[in-house]
């Protein structure tokens, strides 16, 4: 098939690289998505395929061993503004007893999802569904904690009155 369409072998895995690295941004991004975050789904798809595939096309004009690392400190410094644009100070959050900073943990997602893809345009697949799960875990996890430890206030504050 690769033949017929004239493509090279090596375009064939540049190709399932960037789905590889669109299934493993989904599957952070629905845990984002679920929970009606500002960057979800989609924003973590297009990050992690977005950093997937600037190594992947990198990868043939890294000169110096240095190469590398600059383009990936350059993919790191793009997502930190992207994710900056996440987190913003709410002046209501005396009211409503949040946190007045939001946005940190969508922010470290949208970094994290980043690092991802760059793990799969190395080809260092394992690594990346590793990272990817520990994402996913950490965040419905840490998510599930504070919910009891949030119970478990709401019911020593009743008690105390």
């Amino acid at each position: 098939m690769a033949e017929i369409l004239g493509m090279s072998s090596e375009d064939v895995i540049a190709i399932l690289k960037l789905f590889i690295a669109a299934a493993l941004g989904a599957i952070v991004g629905l845990e984002r998505e679920y929970r009606h975050k500002p960057a979800g789904l989609r924003t973590h798809i297009l990050v992690c395929i977005a950093s997937c595939l600037f190594v992947t096309i990198g990868s043939g004009f890294y000169t110096t061993p240095d190469s590398f690392a600059r383009m990936a400190a350059a993919i790191a410094t793009g997502l930190g503004f992207i994710g900056a644009g996440n987190i913003f100070v709410s002046t209501q959050a005396e009211k409503t007893g949040d946190h007045p900073v939001q946005g940190l943990t969508t922010a470290a997602s949208i970094w994290m999802v980043g690092a991802i893809g760059v793990c799969v345009g190395m080809g260092k697949y394992f690594l990346a569904v590793v990272a990817s799960l520990l994402t996913v875990s950490t965040l419905l996890w840490i998510s599930w904690d504070i919910k009891i430890e949030a119970k478990a206030n709401g019911k020593k504050r009743e008690e105390k009155k």
